[in-house]
């Protein structure tokens, strides 16, 4: 098989996984692992059950490879923080970008939540190592600005954990935030009044306090 031809079928095979991928994420957000089949997934994707069984090896294995994607998606902004950044900008950024997924990919964020409720039996070892270790090579950061004077004296743990469940709240829990104020994220002006009011508490409770 020459190169090209060996590329074009890799691209393929992504392309279909991703199909895959996507069509299980919106089930799965809806019915759980256990209230959604391998049939539901392969209509969904138009794809054949032999078809998804061909590029992952069970209901399981697909469901894993399902929050591995969220995982991807939940922390690449938390990824970008370094020590050269100010401090309050990058938080603020931050605090931007994760309402924009909380905007822009509520599945993803409330199956997240799901699994994390049920113990995360599932992905355990996601959350055990990479999570872990990414969370701690950022918690370093975080304490290096504080060590700095850059920011308040505060438990970098507790910030990015905060920082988590304050954004994610919008996509979780929509249903509640639409039933009493009748508005979702979607309304331009609304999440912007939700990202003003959201880097007022968190960034005015971490500038530094002389």
């Amino acid at each position: 098989m020459s190169p090209k031809a060996e590329d074009r079928r890799l691209q393929l095979i992504e392309s279909k996984r991703a199909t895959i991928i996507h069509a299980a994420l919106g089930l799965f957000s809806r019915f759980g692992l256990h209230g959604t089949s391998l049939e539901q997934v392969a209509s969904s994707a138009n794809v054949s059950k032999t078809n998804v069984l061909y590029y992952f090896a069970s209901k399981e294995d697909l469901y894993v490879h399902v929050m591995q994607h969220l995982l991807d998606i939940w922390l690449s902004p938390l990824r970008g923080f370094n020590v050269e950044q100010d401090p309050i900008e990058a938080i603020g950024n931050y605090i931007r970008v994760k309402l924009e997924l909380s905007r822009d990919h509520p599945a993803e964020s409330r199956l997240f939540c799901m699994e994390i409720m049920q113990g995360a039996p599932l992905i355990k070892d996601q959350l055990e190592q990479p999570l872990r270790d990414l969370v701690a090579a950022k918690v370093t950061v975080i304490q290096a600005w504080i060590d700095s004077g850059k920011l308040a004296k505060i438990d970098p743990y507790h910030l990015i954990f905060s920082l988590w469940s304050t954004t994610q709240h919008y996509a979780d829990f929509s249903t509640q935030v639409q039933a009493v104020t009748g508005k979702t994220l979607d309304d331009s002006v609304f999440f912007e009044e939700v990202l003003g009011n959201l880097k007022g508490l968190i960034l005015d409770g971490i500038r530094p306090r002389y």
